[in-house]
C-alpha cells in the first residue's frame, strides 16, 4: 500500500514515524522547514524510550508530485483541512482513500464535500505528542491509539486493510461498531478539556484535582453530551465517566494542542472544538453556556494569531 502522510505535526510525525515501519512505501507531503529538515536531517522521534532519527525519509513538497495513493493520513489542524482537502486531490485516484485524524468531528465531511464522501473513512487517535522544531516529535504520554471505520458503520477492506497496516507498525488499532460515535466521545474529551485548559492555563493535573475546575470540566463535557444526543449520535450511557477516567489518566503535566497554541499565539482549533459546539447549539436552539462562554473568551485571542499569519 502507497501510504502519503500529510502534516508533520505531533500526530503525523508519530504516525507517520510508526507506518514507515510496516510500510516502505510511506511518504510524508510537507512544505519549507519541515520539507527540508526531513530531506537532510530526517525525522526525529522522542519517546519515553528515548531518540530515534530516522533518515532518510520519503518526502515530497508539491501533491501533484506525489501521484495517485492508496491512502492519505490528513495529519493538518482542523483550520487547516478545507486547504489541505483541495490540494491534495492531485493524490486521489479512483480507489484512495482519506483517514483524517484531525480533533473535531468535522473533517471527514469537510474532506468529503472536496473530494467525494466515497473516498473519506472516520478516524480518531488517542497520543499526547507535539512538534518541538520541524521534523522533530516528541511522546510524551498516552498509548497511541488510532481507532478508524466507514462513517455509515458497514465494514470494508480499506477499513480493515488500513487497520492491519497500524497494528504491524505497533500502533494499538481498533475499527468500531460506531467510528462516528467513537469520534463523539473522543470530541467530548478534547473539546472540553482544551477549552478549559486555555482559559486556566494549567496543565491536566491541576484541573481534575482543584473541585471547582473538576465541576466546570464535567459540565463542560455535560453539555457537548447533550449536543451529540440531539444530533442522534449513539453514545453510551456511562460515556461521560469513561471521558473522565481518560482525563484522570493523563500525566500530570498533560496539556492538549489547543492549549499550547493560544498560549503560544498561534492560530488553534478553536472553532472546530468549542466553536462548534457554540455554533450547533445556538442552531439547535440548545443551551451550552459553558462552551459559548469558552468561546467568547478565547475568540479574540484566535483572531489575533489568524491576522498574525
Amino acid at each position: 500500500m502507497r501510504i502519503a502522510v500529510v502534516g508533520v505535526g505531533g500526530v503525523g510525525g508519530f504516525f507517520g514515524w510508526r507506518l514507515m515501519t510496516a510500510c516502505d512505501e510511506t511518504v510524508f507531503v510537507a512544505r519549507g522547514e519541515s520539507c527540508r529538515v526531513l530531506k537532510e536531517k530526517g525525522l526525529t522521534i522522542e519517546t519515553l524510550d528515548g531518540k530515534t532519527v530516522v533518515q532518510p525519509v520519503k518526502v515530497i513538497d508539491t501533491p501533484a508530485d506525489v501521484g495517485h495513493v492508496d491512502a492519505v493520513l490528513l495529519a493538518v489542524k482542523s483550520w487547516q483541512v478545507p486547504e489541505a482537502a483541495r490540494q491534495i486531490r492531485p493524490m486521489i485516484g479512483p480507489h484512495t482513500f482519506v483517514l483524517p485524524l484531525q480533533n473535531g468531528v468535522e473533517s471527514p465531511f469537510l474532506v468529503g464535500a472536496e473530494l467525494g464522501m466515497d473516498h473519506i473513512l472516520g478516524g480518531l487517535c488517542y497520543i499526547v505528542s507535539f512538534k518541538l522544531g520541524p521534523a522533530h516529535i516528541r511522546h510524551a504520554g498516552l498509548e497511541p491509539r488510532v481507532l478508524l471505520g466507514e462513517l455509515d458503520g458497514s465494514p470494508s477492506r480499506r477499513a480493515s486493510q488500513m487497520k492491519d497496516i497500524f497494528v504491524a507498525a505497533g500502533v494499538n488499532a481498533q475499527i468500531p461498531d460506531d467510528i462516528q460515535a467513537a469520534m463523539w466521545e473522543k470530541f467530548l474529551f478534547i473539546a472540553s478539556l482544551s477549552g478549559v485548559a486555555a482559559v486556566t492555563r494549567v496543565p491536566a493535573g491541576l484541573i481534575r484535582s482543584i473541585p471547582e475546575t473538576r465541576k466546570i470540566l464535567l459540565n463542560t463535557i455535560e453539555e457537548i453530551r447533550s449536543l451529540a444526543e440531539h444530533k442522534g449520535i449513539a453514545l453510551k450511557s456511562e460515556v461521560v465517566d469513561s471521558v473522565m477516567a481518560v482525563v484522570d489518566g493523563l500525566p500530570e503535566d498533560a496539556t492538549t494542542s489547543m492549549q499550547r497554541d493560544i498560549i503560544e499565539g498561534r492560530a488553534s482549533e478553536l472553532e472546530a472544538l468549542n466553536g462548534f459546539v457554540a455554533r450547533t447549539g445556538a442552531a439547535l436552539g440548545l443551551p451550552v453556556p459553558l462552551n459559548s462562554f469558552l468561546h467568547g473568551v478565547l475568540i479574540p485571542q484566535e483572531l489575533t494569531a489568524r491576522r498574525n499569519l
